[in-house]
Parts: structure tokens; sequence; C-alpha cells
């Protein structure tokens, strides 16, 4: 399994500051942000700037996890243990994701049209559906 980012790794991490996602992950998941947040709490303890990242994107700022994520690709570099470690638990926590297994089904009767949308916020992903009936007479 290939090393997942510094970014994707903060965006894990933190993915329970922005409480709309936490439903996608299974119970051990989430347990496991919550180990990955204090290692990289740990971590980065007593760097002011970073502290200040860290607690801005605890309130919700979601726009500070890139500047988060350069804080700890260096914390990664300078310590292979500490890397090797956030790697692991990153990979459990998307190993952890929930799938989203539904279907686009769609009933029509009687020569009426319907349509059927899904949109999947995590991959920006929109499915419309719609059933056309066209009747030719020759």
């Amino acid at each position: 399994m290939e090393p997942l980012t510094a970014s994707a790794i903060a965006t894990l991490a933190f993915t329970k500051a922005f409480e709309k996602t936490i439903e996608k992950f299974t119970e051990a998941a989430l347990a496991k942000m919550d180990q990955l947040r204090q290692r990289i709490w740990n971590k980065l303890q007593g760097n002011p700037k970073a502290e200040k990242v860290l607690t801005a994107i605890e309130q919700g700022n979601k726009s500070e996890l890139d500047r988060l994520a350069v804080y700890l690709q260096d914390a990664m570099d300078d310590d292979p243990q500490f890397a090797s470690q956030v790697q692991v638990l990153a990979q459990e926590i998307n190993a952890g994701k929930l799938l989203d297994n539904s279907n686009m089904t769609q009933n029509n009767y009687d020569n009426s049209m319907g349509y059927q949308t899904r949109v999947e916020t995590e991959r920006g992903t929109t499915n419309i559906g719609g059933t056309h009936t066209h009747n030719y007479t020759t």
C-alpha cells in the first residue's frame, strides 16, 4: 500500500472537527482518528505556530489543514518512527471508511418520466438518471 501524504493524514486526523463526514467511518476508525490527532498534537507541541494552526483546525477552520500538512511533513521527515506510526494509523482509518453501496433504481409506469439523482460529496460525483420513452409511427 502506498504511503499517504501529510495532507491526507492531517485531513483524516481532524475529520471529526468537520462533523459532516464522521458518519462515513466505523467506530473503530473514529477511535483511531482520536489516536492520530493526539499523536500529531503531542509531536507538534512546543511549536507555537503549529499549535495555533492545530487550535484553529479544532475550532473548525478547514483552510488551515494545508498549513498543518507542512508542519506534519517536517515532523515526519525529522522522525521516521513518528512517520511510520502516523502512516499506519491513517491507513487503518482509511480501511474503516464505510462504502456507499446504495444503488439508483426507479420504476416508471404508464409512459411517465422520472429522474433520480445521487450526489457523492466526498468525490464530487453527481449521478443523474432519467427514462425517456419515444414512440414512433410509420
